[in-house]
């Protein structure tokens, strides 16, 4: 015995667009739907988009570190190349090389 309550201006429009086994509640839930598979669209899409800029910074970061340890292994040998020179016998050959003699015992005058 229960009736269908019946539509009157705007609401009763847009029923007679929709197909007549529709009911209203099915006609609300549409906009619903669709806005709720859009968000979940778009948080994909961003989730994607976010991930892809992550992989491309952790790809920097590897080129990034590869080139470090590369300036750092120069960086030592450079430092060990000065510390070979800088020895006292290495000073004491290139000395002779140049052909500087060891000095004498020092002076005093009074």
């Amino acid at each position: 015995m229960s009736r269908k309550p019946e539509l009157r201006g705007r609401a009763a429009r847009l029923a007679r667009l929709l197909p007549g086994t529709a009911s209203p509640g099915q006609a609300a839930r549409t906009p619903f739907v669709l806005l709720v598979v859009l968000l979940l669209g778009g948080g994909l899409i961003g989730l994607l988009v976010l991930n892809s800029a992550v992989s491309e910074g952790s790809f920097k970061l590897a080129d990034l570190q590869k080139d470090t340890k590369s300036l750092t292994d120069e960086q030592q040998a450079l430092q060990r190349d000065i510390d070979a020179y800088s020895a006292p016998d290495a000073l004491v050959r290139r000395a002779r090389e140049l052909g500087m003699v060891p000095g004498g015992d020092p002076a005093f005058l009074d």
